[in-house]
């Protein structure tokens, strides 16, 4: 059994991206753990509603053998914050499995950790993947080595089963 960490924005995260990703990870028997910038309950675009267990700030990224990063509009907050892509990196470095879907994608980017790497994202953020040295892949889920990347909420359900499988 693995350990996840999702990390997901306090306001307009992806429902599906959450919901459905934490689904198939917990149906292969890996525990899943939320992380956002508060421990307040953080909302959905959907009216979904998730009470992260920790912040970001109390990340040990040494004690989780994946970190996802979860779309939606909301995960823009992550896109220059430090913490956030110290998270990718620590994650890059330390070799666990590093996943984002949608617009998360470029919190990846941002942390210059795609380069020469196979990577999708939503297609908002394919420029930046591009300029951040990506080989943008128009599929819906994406594995290269330890780095998966989904497109959106409707690849949900296939990106949590292909992190679980990686996973073990």
């Amino acid at each position: 059994m693995a350990s996840v960490l999702m990390i997901i924005a306090p306001e307009k995260f992806r429902d599906e991206e959450l919901f459905h990703t934490k689904d198939a990870l917990e149906m292969n028997k890996h525990e899943v753990i939320i992380a956002s910038t508060s421990t307040e309950e953080a909302h959905g675009m959907l009216g979904g509603k998730a009470k992260p267990s920790l912040t970001i700030d109390e990340v040990e990224v040494k004690n989780y053998d994946a970190i996802v990063f979860v779309g939606g509009s909301g995960a823009s907050i992550y896109f220059k914050n430090k913490t956030a892509l110290n998270i990718a990196k620590t994650a890059f470095q330390k070799g666990k499995v590093l996943a984002a879907i949608c617009i998360a994608p470029s919190i990846l980017a941002n942390a210059g950790l795609l380069n020469s790497t196979k990577a999708t994202s939503y297609p908002s953020e394919k420029e930046n993947l591009e300029s951040s040295g990506a080989l943008y892949q128009n599929e819906a889920v994406v594995a290269d080595g330890k780095i998966v990347t989904a497109n959106g909420p409707a690849a949900a359900t296939l990106f949590g089963r292909t992190l679980a499988k990686l996973l073990g």
